[in-house]
C-alpha cells in the first residue's frame, strides 16, 4: 500500500507543496517559502523523537513492625466514607471532611507505614485566626455569612501524599511571530515574521506531591502547597498523638498519571518562560520523556475547617507547616449586580468623556 506524506506549513499549519516557479516548497495559504533541506531536517527531527516508556518504581512506604500499630484506631464516617487513623488519645467525634459523626471501628491495619512525616508547626488557634483573615477584603462576601457563620469543626489531619522523583528530557518546538506596524501617507502596513523556536534540555524533579486520599479535593491540597521538605523527619507514630491521619485509598500506582501531568506541566512552563521577545508564541510540538521514576510515602500536616451556612457546608484547609490558608466562600449575587452596574456606569462615563474630548479637538 502506498504511503502518503503530507508536509505542514510551520507558519500556519496548512499543507504545502513544491512550487516549480521558485523551486521551493511553498504554502498556498500564507505564501511562506521553505528550502527543501530545511524541511527535510524538520521532518527528520520529528521522526527521531522517542515515545515515552517509563516504568515507575512505586515501592513506597514500608511494613509496620510488630506491635508498632498498638493504640492506633480507625475511624469511619458513615456519611462520606472517609477513613482516618488516630491514636487512643484522639477525641474523634466528627469527620474532618463533612462534619458528621464518626465511629471508632477497631485496630488500625492494612496500610503501608509512611517513610516520612512533616510535623505540625501551627496550632488550632492559628487556624481559627486564619479563617477570620480569609474573610477580610472579600467585598462580595455576604455580611450575614460572617455574622451567622460558625465553625463546625477544626481537625488537624495528616494527609497521605505520594512523593515522586523523576528526570525529564524535553524537546519542545514553538511557533512564534514578530509583528511590525508602520504607516505612510497612503497606507497602513503590517509585517508578520514567523519563527520556529526550539528548546531542549533536562530537568530533575524531587518529591512532586500527589494527594493519596480520594476524600480530599486535589485542587484544595495543591493550593496549600508548597511544603518545606527540609523539615521532614522519619515517621514515628508519636507524631500522630492528638491528631488524625487520613488513611490513603489511592495507591502510588493510581497516582502516577497525576504525577506525570504535574511534572510535564512544570517542564512546559519552565521552557516556555525562556521564549521571549516575540509577539505571539504557541507550542507546536512537545516531546517530554521521563526516566528514573521513584515514589515515597509521606504524611503532610493540614488543618481542616468545616463551616455551615444556609444548609451548605464549606470546606477550608490550612497548611499545618506554613499557615497558608485556602477555601471557597459564598458570593452575594445582589452585591455582584451592584458592582456590574457601578462598573458599567464608570465605563459609560469614560466613553462619554473620550467622545467629548474628540469632539472638542475637531
Amino acid at each position: 500500500m502506498a504511503v502518503m506524506q503530507e508536509y505542514k506549513c510551520p507558519c500556519c499549519g496548512g499543507a504545502i507543496e513544491f512550487n516549480t516557479t521558485v523551486q521551493k516548497m511553498k504554502c498556498p495559504y500564507c505564501d511562506s517559502e521553505f528550502e527543501m533541506d530545511a524541511l527535510k531536517a524538520y521532518d527528520e527531527e520529528l521522526q527521531n523523537q522517542q515515545t515515552e516508556n517509563m516504568q515507575w518504581d512505586t515501592q513506597a512506604g514500608s511494613q509496620w513492625a510488630e506491635g508498632e500499630t498498638n493504640g492506633l484506631g480507625t475511624y469511619v464516617c458513615k456519611s462520606c466514607g472517609g477513613e482516618i487513623v488516630g491514636d487512643e488519645t484522639t477525641a474523634a467525634t466528627s469527620c474532618p471532611y463533612c462534619g458528621n459523626p464518626v465511629v471508632l471501628m477497631g485496630q488500625f491495619t492494612g496500610a503501608l507505614k509512611p517513610d516520612f512525616v512533616i510535623p505540625f508547626k501551627v496550632d488550632k488557634k492559628a487556624a481559627k485566626e486564619a479563617l477570620q483573615k480569609h474573610y477580610k477584603g472579600k467585598v462580595l462576601l455576604p455580611k450575614v455569612f460572617k455574622d451567622e457563620n460558625h465553625i463546625d469543626e477544626i481537625k488537624g489531619v495528616y494527609v497521605p501524599f505520594w512523593l515522586f522523583d523523576a528526570d525529564a528530557k524535553a524537546n519542545i518546538r514553538y511557533k512564534a511571530t514578530k509583528v511590525r506596524r508602520w504607516s505612510d501617507s497612503n497606507y497602513n502596513y503590517t509585517q508578520t515574521s514567523y519563527f520556529s523556536v526550539i528548546r531542549g534540555g533536562d530537568i530533575g524533579f524531587e518529591r512532586v506531591p500527589v494527594d493519596g486520599s480520594s476524600k480530599m479535593p486535589d485542587d484544595l491540597m495543591e493550593s496549600v502547597e508548597p511544603y518545606n521538605f527540609n523539615e521532614a523527619v522519619d515517621f514515628q507514630t508519636a507524631y500522630l498523638a492528638g491528631y488524625l491521619a487520613d488513611k490513603y485509598d489511592v495507591t502510588a500506582e493510581q497516582s502516577i498519571e497525576r504525577a506525570n501531568q504535574r511534572i510535564k506541566q512544570s517542564v512546559e512552563d519552565s521552557f516556555r518562560s525562556t521564549v521571549k521577545g516575540y509577539s505571539t508564541v504557541a507550542t507546536e510540538t512537545s516531546f517530554i520523556n521521563l526516566a528514573n521514576g521513584k515514589a515515597k510515602y509521606a504524611l503532610y500536616p493540614v488543618w481542616i475547617l468545616n463551616t455551615t451556612w444556609k444548609d451548605k457546608k464549606y470546606l477550608f484547609a490550612m497548611n499545618g507547616q506554613t499557615g497558608k490558608f485556602v477555601g471557597d466562600l459564598p458570593m452575594d449575587k445582589s452585591l455582584l449586580g451592584k458592582w456590574f452596574l457601578k462598573i458599567g456606569g464608570i465605563t459609560a462615563g469614560v466613553v462619554f468623556l473620550v467622545q467629548l474630548l474628540a469632539w472638542l479637538l475637531v
